[in-house]
């Protein structure tokens, strides 16, 4: 659905949400979406290289790079702003080809990965660093499910409702950060 403000989606995605969303685009995402960074997603390639299940279906979900500091009383989550996603790069595209359909980070990511999105008709969703309170108002519900002794690396099920995000990389090759570069050299 769209509205003046934005897309508003369903998180698990599918083909068809995924198919309708463009670099650019500001989309808020209501459902439910995974947590991982490094440590996390060093430990989801060992188990796929390893043959073994993971500790959640990557089938059209959504990991968010995020280490949320503790919840404050009388709070779900603390301040859940956005890690640094090419820190991620290398563990991507074997997350993709596993039925990962959606990231949600900071900064640009790398050839391979914009590869992999087009291949896996997947998409990258930018999130506004500095906004991690605000961010952790949009979470409604946390629950560790795998790896609890990473601490705040630790997988997490969220729900969340209207969480806002930018389509940074669409499954059409369309790249927000190098057609904003563009925009730029030519204004």
């Amino acid at each position: 659905m769209s509205s003046a403000e934005g897309k508003h989606i369903t998180a698990p995605l599918t083909d068809e949400i995924i198919a309708d969303l463009k670099a650019g685009d500001r989309v808020f995402i209501t459902g439910v979406i995974y947590t991982g960074r490094d440590s996390a997603h060093k430990k989801l390639i060992g188990l796929i290289e390893e043959g073994k299940d993971l500790p959640f279906d990557l089938k059209g979900n959504i990991l968010y790079y995020v280490g949320p500091t503790p919840a404050m009383p009388g709070q779900v989550i603390g301040s859940a702003g956005p890690t640094t996603s090419g820190r991620m790069d290398a563990y991507t595209p074997a997350l993709l080809d596993k039925g990962l359909k959606g990231m949600i980070g900071k900064g640009q990511r790398n050839q391979e990965v914009k590869d992999s999105i087009k291949k896996n008709k997947a998409v990258y969703f930018a999130a506004v660093g500095g906004t991690a309170a605000l961010a952790a108002k949009c979470i409604k519900k946390v629950e560790v499910i795998a790896y609890e002794e990473l601490g705040t690396e630790a997988i997490r099920r969220m729900e969340v409702e209207n969480f806002p995000v930018i389509v940074a990389n669409d499954p059409q090759g369309g790249d927000l950060f190098s057609e904003g570069v563009e925009k730029y050299k030519q204004a």
